[in-house]
């Protein structure tokens, strides 16, 4: 029994990523565990930011690559006060309005003291912190860290679909 333990905490403390879940716009949890085995792309989003056109960058990939395994997971945040001001309002715009069809999350915090788990997961194991909206963090299917970009680089750029094409089987 406590080599079962003892194993499931290595995995934890290996791979924490898989520890945290999210609320999703529909109120279901959205947990990384879940996704173990496949590569997922986190992007911190606010429907009201100039660079709100890479969420048609966020679905192409999807549709591209969530075939192959591919999660893209929309990570909705006021931090830099772009965002709406309800889930069903975020909810309208990505799903009816814009059409996406990935998971979202509902409006969550992802920098400073308020800042979801996962995200001060990134700060403090990864130094990685989002600057702006629309930063990505790709997750290998192993829960390794792969990279983090800023929003200048869109979710299609070959840095980031290089990296994606290598975790997939």
């Amino acid at each position: 029994m406590r080599a079962i333990f003892a194993m499931i905490i290595a995995i934890f403390v290996s791979f924490p990523v898989y520890a945290f879940q999210f609320k999703g716009l529909d109120g279901q949890v959205l947990d990384l565990g879940d996704w173990r085995g496949h590569p997922v792309l986190v992007v911190n989003t606010a429907s009201l930011c100039g660079f709100t056109r890479q969420y048609g960058d966020m679905q192409q990939i999807y549709d591209e690559y969530g075939p192959r395994g591919l999660v893209v997971l929309a990570v909705p945040s006021d931090d830099f006060r772009q965002e709406l001001s309800s889930n069903e309002e975020v909810e309208d715009f990505c799903r009816v309005q814009t059409g996406l069809t990935f998971p979202i999350t509902e409006i969550t915090n992802v920098r400073g003291p308020d800042a979801h788990p996962f995200y001060r997961w990134l700060k403090d194991t990864h130094g990685a912190v989002p600057t702006w909206n629309f930063n990505k963090a790709l997750i290998g299917p192993d829960g390794e860290f792969m990279g983090f970009w800023g929003s200048g680089t869109r979710p299609n750029a070959r840095a980031i679909t290089r990296q994606i094409r290598a975790a997939l089987p």
